[in-house]
């Protein structure tokens, strides 16, 4: 009977003297998935609820259509930071200037005008804590979390105060949200947890 070889090690088990670097995200073989760098350190994304997938999907649809011609839409795709921080927010809204290359893999902070998370337990502390002090430290106007409550969504909306380069609330939202920047919304947030119904026979 023959013994079979132990897969090797992948090289991003061990992190290097320092951490990881935004450029390794781009270049670590058979990373999984929407793995994030913060402060160095990699962070993998665990299975995903029901909630998170429909948040992550309505905000996408949702804001396709209400941002002006010059902004972009995109979902789950990284930002850097710095050397050491490059997360990946759950929906963004970027200066459409931005995208030039079909194969580019991240965006300059300095392009989003807001950064979306919808919270799961395991990311909790991260986009209540970690990740709104890096976006403000990195000058991204705008911050929604989303978070469920009950099985109900809610958003918690927060703007840059420039004065203190720190982010400041700006609004609580259950059922419905109604915003005036950076663009103009009216979300029916029901519809996130709304069970879809099949349409009757004929």
């Amino acid at each position: 009977m023959s013994i079979e070889p132990e897969a090797p090690e992948p090289r991003w088990a061990v992190p290097p003297v320092g951490g990881w670097t935004a450029d390794d995200l781009d270049t670590l073989p058979n990373l999984p998935p929407h793995t994030e760098l913060i402060d160095g350190s990699l962070v993998f994304v665990s299975p995903q609820t029901l909630f998170h997938s429909r948040a992550v999907s309505f905000f996408e649809w949702q804001l396709q259509s209400l941002v002006p011609p010059d902004l972009e839409v995109v979902r789950e795709f990284t930002i850097d930071i710095d050397r050491y921080n490059r997360p990946e927010p759950d929906v963004i809204v970027v200066d459409g200037e931005i995208i030039q290359d079909p194969n580019q893999t991240r965006f300059p902070a300095e392009s989003v005008r807001l950064a979306i998370e919808v919270v799961s337990p395991e990311s909790l502390t991260r986009d209540r804590e970690t990740k709104p002090v890096k976006y403000a430290r990195a000058r991204i106007p705008h911050y929604w979390r989303v978070e469920n409550h009950d099985g109900r969504a809610v958003v918690y909306v927060f703007e840059l105060e420039p004065s203190t380069g720190a982010y400041t609330s700006t609004g609580i939202f259950h059922d419905r949200m109604k915003v005036s920047v950076p663009f103009p919304a009216d979300l029916d947030l029901t519809a996130i947890t709304a069970r879809r119904r099949a349409a009757p026979p004929e």
